[in-house]
């Protein structure tokens, strides 16, 4: 077996190591990236929620605004909303606030309540909520 090996020239070398911390800065600047940012302890929730039977796209067109929304928030840490791929219609929703406050007053906001008095309409039996805490194994 025939084996070849190259040498990098030392500006290929610092053009890739530049090149490397350019995309580890931007990749921090992303949302949801900077982990950090979320204490230990953090109010975190996992909620269910699944359409009736034929109402799948209402729910979906009600729910998808929420994102941008609760992201607006600057309680908000984390917040994604999910669907489940073989079962059209089933949602779940990962959230994290600071503190258990935080998560309260996130459900008094006008459109969260508007979303949840849809639910009787479009939701089988309304969302189911966890309540969990984060763990940061890194600190």
């Amino acid at each position: 077996m025939h084996s070849t090996h190259r040498r990098l020239s030392l500006t290929t070398v610092v053009f890739l190591a530049v090149l490397a911390a350019k995309v580890a800065a931007v990749a921090q600047e992303k949302p949801g990236r900077d982990y950090s940012r979320i204490p230990e302890g953090a109010y975190s929730v996992v909620a269910q929620v699944r359409a009736k039977s034929g109402r799948e796209e209402e729910l979906r067109a009600a729910t998808l605004p929420l994102v941008a929304l609760v992201r607006s928030d600057p309680k908000n840490l984390v917040y994604f909303l999910q669907e489940d791929r073989a079962a059209s219609g089933q949602f779940i929703f990962y959230e994290v606030f600071a503190s258990k406050e935080d998560f309260e007053a996130h459900n008094e906001m006008p459109y969260v309540k508007a979303w949840l008095a849809k639910l009787p309409e479009l939701a089988e039996g309304g969302v189911t909520v966890t309540r969990m805490k984060v763990l940061n194994a890194n600190r």
